[in-house]
């Protein structure tokens, strides 16, 4: 298929359940009881070692952008219409030229294949069976052709390495694997202070130590079902895919990982990948209005808003806040998408509301994985279809393309307790 062809995938997932919660329909396996993405963090974190679970939870020093990033979404009321006839409900969406199932996406998350047995692949697998879009972080530990080959249609999201040379080996890799959509992310020209790291006891790669050994035991399932498991299997996991030749081990006492200086970037090597790179193009980690006109006016197709889940700097603005008004930077030229603070399906109607085509949730599928694998991450997909299908039908929509800002209040503004035309006359 051709960057710019039309086309849908193979087969679309069942209609959820609109009345599922009233008569008791449950799962069956260890998702059973997991009612909510919320609950995925909670069970996850009985099965996650302390180090791996506190690099996926945590964020940068305070977690002040983190948490405003669930603030902001908490900040909008909803506006329902009533007696609109929803009974045919659609929640896809297309994103360049190919049509999905729902308007959410697997993001873009490191060393997945920590948190799960083969990690990447199961999000991948279970993003492609659900008909949603998934993106395969570049700090993963599968190489990128196993993931596009066990899930053909996955993104790929780089950090760029630091030279033009290894840019352009990069990419040629990339696009050799039959990569068709690449997201570039531009929010890291250095490291976030990431103090729970530390205090977690976690790092790239990892250190052996007594402590580490002592966290892994204390979770025998991810020991016996992940770590070893991988081992025997497969070896010791390394960074495949931050360049085009492969990187650090993940576990080593010596080696240092090579994060490549990327302070001196700017908007030229966005320039450069789009002379070279044929497919998509999507830069990841834009928060100013301004920075989304300069990404039009390099032939950027698509944008993610993002500030990185709160991983890099602390009291960043929330996305959403910053949704509209790039949006309308954007206009029909450029697929406007979010990240962060997606937990629930009111926060997708809410993006989607204010301007977003799609968005990408993490950490959940993320938690998701590490309990019960590709079905864990297919059950966290389904709940989060169910919820987006319920509220669509509950704000008086059928499709994602009727919602919009006429069906947000935000909380914190003055009530229009009785609009001057609608006051009764005496």
């Amino acid at each position: 298929m051709s960057p710019t062809s039309s086309s849908s995938l193979p087969s679309q997932p069942p209609t959820p359940n609109a009345w599922g919660a009233f008569n008791g329909t449950r799962r069956s396996g260890r998702t059973a009881q997991l009612l909510s993405l919320d609950d995925f963090e909670a069970a996850a974190r009985c099965v996650l070692p302390r180090p791996l679970f506190g690099y996926v939870a945590g964020a940068a020093e305070d977690n002040q952008a983190l948490d405003d990033n669930r603030q902001a979404f908490a900040e909008l009321a909803l506006v329902p219409r009533v007696l609109r006839n929803v009974a045919e409900r659609d929640q896809g969406v297309t994103l360049f030229g190919t049509r999905y199932a729902s308007p959410f996406g697997v993001a873009p998350m490191g060393i997945a294949a920590l948190s799960a047995y083969r990690g990447d692949i199961v999000l991948a697998r279970a993003a492609a069976a659900a008909g949603i879009p998934a993106v395969q972080s570049g700090s993963s530990l599968i190489r990128l052709e196993e993931v596009v080959a066990a899930a053909p249609g996955t993104w790929f999201q780089a950090y760029l390495p630091g030279t033009p040379e290894r840019i352009d080996a990069l990419l040629q890799r990339v696009a050799a694997a039959g990569v068709q959509t690449l997201v570039v992310t531009v929010d890291i020209p250095v490291a976030g202070n990431r103090e729970n790291n530390i205090r977690a006891g976690f790092s790239t790669p990892l250190r052996p130590s007594l402590r580490l050994a002592w966290d892994g035991l204390l979770r025998p399932r991810w020991l016996a079902g992940t770590l070893l498991r991988t081992l025997a299997r497969h070896g010791m996991p390394h960074f495949e895919n931050s360049f085009a030749e492969r990187g650090a081990p993940i576990l080593s006492s010596r080696v240092q990982r090579d994060f490549a200086a990327r302070d001196h970037f700017d908007w030229s090597h966005i320039a450069r990948i789009r002379r070279q790179w044929p497919g998509r193009l999507v830069v990841k980690g834009i928060l100013s209005v301004h920075d989304a006109a300069l990404a039009r006016q390099h032939g950027v197709d698509g944008i993610i808003v993002s500030n990185h889940g709160g991983r890099q700097l602390d009291g960043a603005v929330a996305p959403l806040r910053v949704l509209p008004a790039i949006a309308d930077q954007a206009g029909d030229r450029m697929v406007v998408m979010l990240d962060g603070g997606i937990r629930r399906g009111t926060d997708v109607i809410k993006a989607l509301a204010l301007g977003a085509r799609a968005v990408w949730v993490g950490r959940p599928f993320n938690y998701a994985a590490a309990v019960d694998g590709e079905a864990g991450v297919a059950a966290a997909i389904d709940l989060l279809r169910a919820e987006v299908d319920r509220n669509l039908a509950m704000l008086g929509a059928t499709r994602c393309a009727d919602l919009g800002p006429e069906h947000l209040m935000d909380r914190r503004g003055p009530w229009a307790l009785c609009p001057p035309a609608a006051r009764p006359s005496h």
